[in-house]
């Protein structure tokens, strides 16, 4: 018999744990690798009946590794916080890895939600981020603190599933602004590690690029409003990206204030 775990990776996720719980239910163990939540989510996965790790944050690539770690079986499907499990993934799930023609590695397309529609561009589907369905050992991550680099360690090229899970990237506009924040700042932390140098030109010029990519070449703009906004947001997110990249190096200090007597 083929067992299966699955790992998710949350963090102060209360709003949105059970529902990806809730999608994996089918499965042989469900990890929940936690970074020590300050909310319920901790709380609400194990009475759900994951087996809650708590795991210190110090980026994501070492998060999904040590995640991966405390998997018991020979498959694991990953999936995070904001990502649901459809039925049709589920059964192509669990037909691939009884399959004794499987490969090691498979990439699983994602189907974007936002601002009340389904994302059909704007890179937003298929959306193949990584490797999401996978034999334990087959997956390694770069110790990157955000878009962690990862390694398929396998003979076989990786596969490609069919049947899309759902994403729910952002829970409205105010995540937009929080998680272009909180990744930029990620991002600038994995730039300094890899020796990268940035002006305020740079960032004005790569937001713009990242604007245009998503909203032009990548057809963002028959995506509405929604189109849009995510290109907006990818634009903000860049640039500080780099803005914050400069702004460690130029290491601003505000003049001396000497004591008026």
């Amino acid at each position: 018999m083929t067992n299966i775990s699955v790992y998710i990776i949350a963090y102060n996720e209360s709003e949105k744990i059970s529902a990806a719980v809730n999608s994996v239910l089918w499965a042989d163990e469900i990890v929940v690798a936690d970074s020590h939540s300050q909310d319920d989510t901790a709380k609400i996965a194990a009475e759900m009946g994951a087996r809650v790790v708590q795991i210190d944050f110090n980026g994501f690539g070492e998060l999904r590794n040590r995640a991966m770690d405390a998997c018991s079986h020979d498959w694991i499907f990953s999936l995070d916080a904001d990502e649901r499990c459809t039925p049709e993934a589920k059964d192509e799930i669990l037909k691939t890895i009884t399959d004794p023609q499987a490969v090691d590695a498979y990439y699983v397309p994602r189907r974007n939600y936002f601002m009340g529609r389904w994302i059909k561009h704007s890179g937003f589907y298929p959306d193949y981020r990584q490797p999401q369905l996978f034999r334990k050992g087959t997956l390694v991550f770069k110790n990157d603190p955000v878009h962690e680099e990862y390694s398929i360690v396998s003979n076989h090229p990786a596969g490609y599933l069919k049947q899309p899970i759902w994403q729910f990237p952002y829970k409205n506009l105010e995540e937009v602004a929080h998680k272009a924040n909180k990744y930029s700042t990620l991002g600038a932390e994995k730039l300094t590690r890899k020796g990268r140098q940035a002006t305020m030109t740079t960032a004005l010029m790569r937001g713009l690029w990242s604007f245009f990519h998503m909203y032009i070449l990548k057809k963002g703009i028959l995506d509405g409003w929604p189109g849009f906004v995510i290109a907006l947001g990818n634009f903000e997110g860049t640039f500080y990206k780099y803005a914050k990249l400069h702004e460690l190096q130029s290491n601003w200090h505000p003049p001396a204030s000497p004591p008026l007597k």
